[in-house]
């Protein structure tokens, strides 16, 4: 029999794989780094590409390549720090808003398949075991993301 830890390393792997089956990338406006960069910028509201390079744990050179592509397809722009810092700050422009509002709402849908038949206890049981599986990761790691 399973360990439950066996079942959830295979579960996750598999959601992993069913996830962009689910949500397939062909018609999505943003790629998913630039997915994930946005959804942290949306929440928290400009940052630095130090403060990026602290969320994520990236290097200065791979957030350079990665913010160059979002400025050159318009969904972020640089602007001086609202705090009086130095360093400019990425925000994020009204068409990033709008392209992550867009593959936001195809995750939704996504999503919103596959939980057709879930009852609303069924949902908000596995909404609250991902956060707290989440949790726990950025508790270990560190550096929590941003919550309501």
């Amino acid at each position: 029999m399973d360990k439950p830890i066996d079942r959830i390393e295979r579960e996750t792997m598999l959601l992993g794989r069913y996830m962009h089956m689910v949500t397939p990338r062909v018609d999505w406006q943003l790629d998913r780094s630039a997915y994930i960069l946005l959804s942290r910028i949306q929440v928290e509201g400009p940052m630095s590409i130090g403060q990026l390079g602290d969320a994520f744990r990236l290097d200065a050179s791979t957030l350079n390549r990665q913010t160059a592509a979002m400025l050159r397809a318009g969904v972020v722009e640089r602007i001086p720090d609202p705090d009086g810092g130095i360093a400019r700050k990425f925000a994020i422009t009204e068409e990033g808003e709008r392209r992550l509002d867009y593959d936001r709402s195809r995750n939704l849908a996504g999503l919103a398949k596959v939980l057709t038949d879930w009852t609303p206890e069924e949902a908000r049981q596995l909404a609250d075991s991902l956060s707290h599986l989440n949790l726990s990761i950025e508790r270990l790691d560190g550096r929590p993301w941003p919550r309501d």
